[in-house]
């Protein structure tokens, strides 16, 4: 099959979005303005929280409501080390430790027992992402931040519209944040939301996040130094359309995922994509094939490669944040999170985006089957 290239990520966008940057560029605003609010007042309705902080991206949006929860240095916030987007990154910008704890091995979230035990009297928050679309155990972990008197931060970047218990992601935390970067089904480029139900905490984040132009002459309001970390109003218009368009979006990746399973199943050992008990929808925000035990990092690597010189992007899912240099100079080693690392070095991310054909996907899935049986470990691939 003569095959052009096929990325992993490719926004959908219509020609309202191109309508909607049309109008903006044609406008007299180009920096934040009546877009930006609008953009957070309607994100905020579809999480169904009282307020939303719009920012430049997750990281700075993370980093702004732990400035605005006063965690910084000397207090310690637990995270996951498996991550695609690693908003964590967050924590030590902010000046606080940054503790890990592993995962469960079926759906990639904090498992909420390893969790607990990392708690001390210097943990301020617990950091919670919905990996991969998938929700994490939010009724165990509200438990333990409650117990314990700490913050519950949710990092749904992964994971917009899908629903926990019928309650739709960025619901649960005390904080939410979300990141609109590519391969985020909802994408404006760059840029990030915080969505909120505490009115002080969003004042005190729009406090650090930049100064309005109304704000330049304030002696009160100067004695703050923002991070100038605020949306374009183009990144807003774009943002505003993608999410007045997101069930239509999310609905063309559902048939793409479907198409997926379909070519996927022929693959010896299947096994059906894990979905927790109080999970009601998941939104899979990438498509990953995990590989058999007898598969090693350096086959998936091979099998990655293989791909590539077929023209399909793919990618692991991630490197596990824990054996990144900067943490490993903290004293983190390999072997401290096996789960994550087992999980890690046997996971495929395949091109995922509503642009896919299914004649593209069988392509993708049979290279990638034949990839697998080149190296010698089989066709053992798990969805």
């Amino acid at each position: 099959m003569s095959q052009g290239w096929i990325p992993l990520s490719d926004p959908d966008i219509s020609l309202m979005e191109l309508d909607a940057v049309s109008d903006i560029l044609k406008s007299p605003r180009l920096s934040q303005g009546p877009a930006v609010a609008t953009f957070e007042s309607a994100f905020a309705e579809y999480t169904d929280r009282e307020h939303g902080v719009t920012v430049a991206s997750g990281t700075l949006g993370l980093l702004l409501a732990l400035k605005a929860m006063d965690i910084g240095p000397g207090d310690e916030v637990i995270a996951s080390p498996y991550s695609w987007h690693q908003i964590a990154h967050a924590v030590v910008l902010a000046g606080a430790k940054l503790v890990f704890a592993d995962i469960d091995y079926w759906s990639g979230t904090l498992a909420p027992e390893k969790v607990e035990a990392k708690i001390t009297p210097q943990t301020r928050a617990i950091l919670a992402g919905n990996t991969n679309g998938h929700p994490a155990p939010w009724s165990a972990l509200r438990d333990i931040a409650t117990r314990h008197g700490v913050r519950l931060i949710e990092d749904s970047t992964e994971a917009i519209g899908s629903t926990y218990q019928g309650i739709r992601v960025g619901g649960f935390g005390d904080c939410a944040v979300f990141d609109f970067s590519q391969p985020s089904a909802l994408t404006c480029g760059e840029g990030g939301m915080v969505v909120t139900d505490d009115a002080e905490l969003a004042s005190k984040m729009r406090y650090q996040r930049n100064r309005k132009l109304d704000d330049r002459f304030s002696i009160v309001i100067s004695g703050n130094v923002p991070y100038q970390a605020g949306m374009s109003e183009i990144s807003a218009a774009l943002g505003l359309t993608q999410l007045q368009r997101i069930d239509q979006i999310l609905a063309r990746r559902k048939v793409v995922e479907s198409l997926y399973y379909d070519y996927v199943k022929s693959f010896e050992g299947l096994k059906d994509p894990y979905i927790a008990p109080d999970v009601t929808e998941v939104h899979w925000f990438l498509y990953l094939v995990h590989l058999g035990t007898r598969f090693s990092k350096s086959s998936r690597d091979a099998i990655v490669n293989d791909l590539y010189t077929e023209k399909i992007e793919a990618a692991a899912y991630c490197q596990p944040q824990h054996l990144q240099a900067f943490y490993t100079g903290q004293g983190y080693r390999k072997g401290d999170f096996k789960v994550t690392e087992k999980v890690a070095d046997r996971i495929i991310s395949l091109p995922f985006n509503a642009h896919l054909s299914a004649d593209q996907i069988g392509f993708i899935v049979q290279t990638a089957k034949d990839a697998s049986i080149n190296i010698g470990a089989g066709s053992a691939i798990y969805l």
